[in-house]
C-alpha cells in the first residue's frame, strides 16, 4: 500500500510544489491539500511548506493557523500523525501551539538565503530517523522571520528533553536562542524547521546536494514499520 503524504498549499505558499516533488523522489505518494478543506483525504503524513502564507499579514503564520484544514491537522497531530513544518510551515506550527515558542524577525532586519550548515541533534523523530546524531548536513535557508524564541524555561525543557532538533553551525543567520534551527514536540511526531530540506534532494537543484532527502525518506520508514 502506498504511503501519501499531504502538502498543504496556504495563499502565498511558494514552495509546495518542491515538497511535493521531495515526496515523490522518497517513494511516497504527494497529495496536494487545500486549506480550506478540513478533509485529509486519508494521508498518513503532512507537510506544512515555506513561503508567506497570507503575506504575513498579521504575523508570519498566525492567519494560517485558523484555515479549515489546520483543524484537522491539530487534531491528528495529537493522535500521532507525522507533521513536517517547513519555514512558514514551522511559524504555522508554533502558531497553533503543535510547538512551542514563536518566530521573531532576523535580529539584523534583512530577508537572508544561502546556504546553511546544521548539526542534527535528534534523530529520534518521525523525520529525522535516516539520519545520526551529531551529523551535518548542508539545506538552503531563504526566511526573514526566523529568529526562534521561547521563554528560558521553556528553551530548559526543550534542551533537557532532547527536543532540539537542529541547531545552526559556523554561523547564526537570524539570531535564535541556542542557536536553534528545529525543534520537536515530546511525542518526536510533529517537526518544525527553518531551513528548507525539499530544496536539496536531487544533485541538479538547490544546493546539488541530497541532504534534505532524509526527512522524506525517513518518515516514509516510519509509517511502512509502524
Amino acid at each position: 500500500m502506498t504511503t501519501r503524504v499531504g502538502v498543504v498549499t496556504f495563499p502565498g505558499s511558494l514552495d509546495d510544489r518542491d515538497a511535493q516533488r521531495a515526496v515523490r523522489l522518497a517513494g511516497a505518494e504527494p497529495v496536494a491539500l487545500w486549506h480550506r478543506d478540513k478533509d485529509l483525504h486519508q494521508v498518513d503524513a503532512v507537510v506544512l511548506p515555506g513561503g508567506f502564507s497570507y503575506g504575513d499579514y498579521l504575523r508570519a503564520g498566525a492567519i494560517s493557523r485558523f484555515s479549515p484544514v489546520m483543524e484537522s491537522i491539530i487534531e491528528q497531530a495529537k493522535l500521532g500523525m507525522p507533521v513536517l513544518g517547513i519555514c512558514n510551515g514551522f511559524q504555522v506550527l508554533t502558531e497553533s501551539h503543535l510547538l512551542p515558542g514563536a518566530m521573531l524577525r532576523n535580529n539584523h532586519l534583512h530577508f537572508i538565503c544561502r546556504e546553511q550548515k546544521l548539526r542534527v541533534e535528534n534523530a529520534g523523530t518521525a523525520w529525522t530517523a535516516d539520519y545520526e546524531a551529531g551529523q551535518e548536513i548542508y539545506i538552503p535557508l531563504k526566511n526573514m522571520d526566523g529568529r526562534y524564541t521561547a521563554d528560558a524555561r521553556t528553551i530548559d525543557e526543550l534542551e533537557a528533553e532532547g527536543r532540539v532538533v537542529f541547531r545552526y553551525l559556523d554561523v547564526n543567520p537570524n539570531g535564535s536562542i541556542n542557536d536553534i534551527a528545529g525543534i520537536t514536540n515530546a511525542a518526536g511526531n510533529v517537526v518544525g524547521l527553518m531551513p528548507h530540506p525539499e530544496h536539496a534532494v536531487e544533485p541538479l537543484v538547490g544546493t546539488g546536494g541530497t541532504d534534505g532527502l532524509g526527512f522524506f525518506t525517513s518518515v516514509l520508514k516510519q509509517l511502512v514499520n509502524a
